[in-house]
């Protein structure tokens, strides 16, 4: 990817204030959660942020700008992926004491992403213990260690685990407030991981209640959301959740019907959450964009409901409009996938979102804030360093930043790499 120009958005509305939670934010570029895989190995599943994930969030950090950080696991083998930091332990959330501090010696805000992978980890991540899942539908494919899947089908959580990993996700993100220093949490419930593996359809074949109708498939994710606004107050809570998802074999029949009725579920949770991130339907991990919308028009025609999946000026895109539409105006809706310095502000001034959720972007651009108000060019981002290895830091902290403003900061920040 080459460096970009564009124009500057200093007068758009992508750096109009906004009022999200408890925070007050100046301006709408929101850093994704993205697994990046840095954090240093302390025992076995046991992984710790370091100098290295300091400079990095630092880094990202801007006065009155959201950061949400790398998915991170809410109790040991959560995830069992190398490098991928957690908040179950003293010396974890003693890292991450030390980069809220720094984010917020910046005037910025960390959110902490917490999640459970569930089925998308293999037992050799897990101490040789089959994942949890709703069912045991097992991914298509290869594990990151190697082994197919599907010579270690996951094993469906029983009630009793369900209420368990329940009471885990608030105790992990009331450690996050109160010992990580962070000012929220965000549920991690996309993406094919184990919340989003009850919501689909394809992957929950439960006959109990944690299955069968949309109600049921909802209810896990819903028991996490209002037990984590209980322990750390709805306004510090979020949630991601991906709609029209195909990452990791999930598909379901009809993701308007299911997702609108989680929307009012998630809307009528006292106090109110901060925030629902979503993601656009255009985003795929393999796929480009045209192949995903193409493929989710071909998908969702065959639904009885098909019409309902419709954007309102277009009788074949697959939107967010709907969801959009329930949540509005008492909970935020930050999006994020395939956005741009060209396509992000119409995306606010339009009303379809709140604020923009910047990935690729935002990792290859430490300073991406100040580049898209000042209409600077962009780096171009390395596929080849988004993940790992363990305690490296090429492609993680030595993007090039702008000298000028925080010049000195900055150029000290680098002497230290």
């Amino acid at each position: 990817m080459s460096p970009t120009n564009h124009e500057p958005l200093k007068d758009t509305a992508l750096f109009s204030p906004v009022k999200i939670g408890q925070m007050n934010l100046s301006h709408r570029v929101v850093l994704a959660p993205l697994t990046r895989m840095r954090a240093e190995k302390e025992s076995d599943g046991v992984f710790v942020h370091g100098d290295l994930g300091k400079t990095y969030y630092s880094q990202r950090a801007s006065k009155g700008g959201l950061l949400l950080t790398e998915a991170t696991d809410i109790c040991l083998y959560a995830s069992g992926y190398p490098g991928v930091p957690g908040v179950f332990t003293p010396s974890q959330l003693a890292g991450w004491r030390v980069i809220t501090s720094a984010v917020h010696a910046k005037g910025g805000y960390i959110f902490c992403q917490l999640w459970h992978t569930g089925r998308a980890s293999p037992p050799s991540f897990r101490n040789g213990a089959r994942a949890p899942s709703s069912s045991d539908i097992p991914i298509s494919g290869k594990a990151l260690d190697g082994s197919d899947y599907a010579s270690s089908p996951p094993k469906p959580m029983s009630v009793e685990e369900i209420g368990e990993v329940t009471e885990e996700w608030a105790s992990a993100a009331k450690r996050a407030v109160e010992e990580g220093g962070f000012d929220g949490v965000e549920i991690h419930g996309a993406n094919g991981y184990l919340l989003d593996q009850f919501l689909h359809s394809n992957v929950n074949r439960r006959t109990d209640a944690y299955g069968g109708s949309i109600a049921n498939r909802c209810r896990f994710p819903l028991e996490v959301l209002t037990a984590v606004a209980s322990a750390i107050g709805a306004s510090r809570v979020g949630i991601r959740l991906s709609p029209y998802n195909y990452f990791q074999d999930t598909k379901d029949s009809d993701p308007v019907a299911t997702w609108s009725y989680l929307c009012e579920r998630i809307k009528g949770i006292e106090g109110g959450i901060a925030y629902v991130h979503m993601v656009e339907p255009r985003f795929d991990e393999t796929l480009s964009e045209t192949a995903k919308l193409d493929a989710l028009s071909a998908y969702t025609s065959t639904s009885p409901t098909a019409e309902v999946t419709r954007h309102p000026s277009s009788s074949s895109t697959p939107s967010l409009t709907p969801f959009r539409t329930i949540l509005c105006p008492s909970i935020p809706l930050l999006t994020a996938g395939g956005f741009t310095p060209t396509n992000a502000a119409p995306a606010i001034s339009n009303g379809s979102a709140d604020a923009i959720v910047f990935g690729r972007l935002f990792l290859a651009n430490p300073d991406l804030p100040r580049r898209l108000k000042e209409g600077r060019s962009l780096n171009g981002y390395d596929r080849g360093s988004f993940y790992g290895p363990v305690g490296e830091g090429r492609g993680y902290v030595d993007y090039p930043i702008l000298e000028g403003e925080d010049g000195e900061e900055r150029a000290e920040e680098r002497a230290k790499l």
